[in-house]
């Protein structure tokens, strides 16, 4: 049994959202493909042959944005809070990783809202130390987190609970 000041109230791994899955890029880059070969072969009949390479070459560059992209998902920020310590620690794409430790009796969540577009930023602040998290998920993704944790954070406040 674990003891109550080491109970986990809230635990999320945030990640960058990408809608296209492995088969949704297949297809994508086999259409593109396609439409490439379809349009420029008309152009090597002709004989204007580079028409035709830079239409390959929008296909490698399409091939290796996609593949950055995708690089890129692989960061990650885990956010950990139990009754006596918060713990943020960001992952980065190549796998660096900053990590921080907060009270949090004395951890404030910061919100900045804008009025057309809703949450725009959230932060960690204590003492005079700001962290910022959750900086790739979209407005309305901030204000569902922001509740959860606001939540979580005042029920770390209120201590552990020894039944």
């Amino acid at each position: 049994m674990t003891h109550p000041a080491e109970t986990e109230l809230f635990h999320v791994r945030l990640r960058p959202h990408r809608s296209l899955s492995g088969r949704g890029f297949r297809l994508v880059m086999i259409f593109f493909a396609g439409a490439c070969l379809l349009t420029g072969l008309p152009f090597l009949l002709m004989g204007a042959w580079p028409i035709f390479g830079f239409m390959g070459a929008d296909i490698v560059l399409l091939y290796v944005a996609f593949r950055l992209s995708y690089r890129s998902a692989r960061a990650y920020e885990d956010v950990r809070l139990t009754p006596i310590e918060l713990k943020l620690a960001k992952v980065s794409a190549g796998g660096a990783r900053d990590e921080w430790r907060f009270a949090p009796a004395f951890v404030r969540l910061e919100r900045e809202d804008h009025a057309e577009f809703g949450v725009q930023r959230l932060s960690l602040v204590e003492r005079g130390r700001r962290v910022e998290f959750a900086g790739f998920l979209g407005p309305d993704e901030k204000e569902q987190l922001a509740g959860d944790f606001a939540r979580a954070l005042a029920e770390a406040r209120r201590g552990p609970r020894f039944n």
